[in-house]
């Protein structure tokens, strides 16, 4: 999506990165990119100066969450450009620890030997329990179209597909009886996103 934008920070503590959305210079900096920002499908009434009713355009206001790294295999990343590629998977409730850990002992060891693959993190969130983020950072979109048409992603998915959630599992079943592909909300979703600016704070 061309039109579409991530933002994506890296904090030393929950605290900090709370602190700053609480501080002046997150509205500050949420006021500098408003016109920029996408007017959406949706208007808004409401009443002018002089009592008219009048429509306004409603901006697509930039959406803020929040993940904690559970699991990682480098810690700085430098300011230079490359790409970064952001997996969601859904998780079976009472599974994700399981799946924390196979990602820790199995999946950081198999991405890190994996040609052009920089940093991985695994996140989760608190306000999304039963949903993990794999954040991993390229050389290049050649290297991740080579990782994800070879071996190494089908190991993957293969070692952790049964965590994924009960929605999802439901489709492998039906496929697997022949009855043509599915499309849940609850499948994997890739994105990915070059990345043309940044700022290191590494101490």
């Amino acid at each position: 999506d061309p039109e579409e934008g991530i933002s994506l920070t890296l904090w030393d503590t929950q605290e900090n990165a709370e602190n700053y959305e609480r501080s002046g210079m997150f509205q500050i900096n949420m006021q500098e990119i408003k016109p920029y920002l996408q007017v959406s499908n949706e208007w808004k009434a409401q009443l002018s100066k002089d009592m008219r009713v009048e429509y306004k355009p409603v901006l697509e206001e930039p959406v803020v969450t929040s993940y904690r790294t559970v699991a990682q295999f480098d810690e700085k990343i430098p300011v230079e450009l490359m790409y970064l590629r952001l997996l969601s998977l859904k998780i079976q409730p009472g599974k994700m620890e399981e799946f924390i850990s196979i990602y820790q002992k199995d999946i950081l060891p198999l991405l890190k030997s994996v040609p052009g693959c920089r940093y991985a993190y695994l996140t989760t969130s608190s306000e999304r329990l039963h949903e993990a983020i794999s954040i991993t950072i390229w050389n290049s979109k050649q290297d991740v179209v080579h990782y994800e048409e070879s071996g190494p992603f089908k190991t993957f998915i293969d070692k952790t597909k049964h965590t994924f959630s009960e929605l999802f599992q439901w489709k492998i079943a039906l496929e697997n009886d022949q009855t043509g592909h599915i499309i849940t909300s609850d499948d994997p979703a890739l994105k990915y996103y070059s990345v043309v600016s940044g700022k290191s704070f590494g101490k």
